[in-house]
């Protein structure tokens, strides 16, 4: 699998809503996980927020959205990050390091709950970044 790049989109408890009515506009297949199910907020009223959710459609669209957390702030504006997703780890990991050169590191590359090599980082001017290395289970 190539390397990917899209848009990914932050709310505050409508991504589910959100991503619903982008489906419909767009079509393809939507696919949606909680916080709940992966077991990433200690605050019982996150666990039905979307923790990540994708639209794939037949055209070759891919967009990702999420819910933020209470704890983290949220911005309009500021509310949308640039994913780079792909099997290569150590493609992706380069990426990252780069990326990372004068900026702030907002999650490290490192295994993640849901079985993927996941980190965050905002570089040195300003955008934010998603980079998701699939994880044998999920490649």
């Amino acid at each position: 699998m190539a390397t990917k790049l899209n848009p990914y989109l932050s709310f505050r408890d409508t991504a589910g809503a959100a991503m619903d009515f982008y489906q419909s506009v767009l079509g393809g297949e939507l696919t949606r996980n909680t916080f709940g199910e992966f077991q990433v907020s200690d605050d019982p009223a996150e666990a039905d927020k979307i923790m990540h959710s994708q639209l794939e459609t037949p055209g070759g669209l891919t967009l990702m959205a999420a819910d933020t957390p209470n704890s983290m702030e949220l911005n309009p504006g500021t509310n949308i990050a640039v994913s780079l997703s792909g099997d290569d780890e150590d493609e992706l990991r380069g990426y990252f390091e780069g990326l990372s050169a004068g900026g702030t590191v907002t999650a490290p590359f490192e295994k993640a709950p849901w079985g993927d090599t996941f980190g965050m980082v905002t570089d040195k001017f300003g955008i934010n970044w998603m980079v998701n290395a699939l994880g044998e289970d999920n490649a």
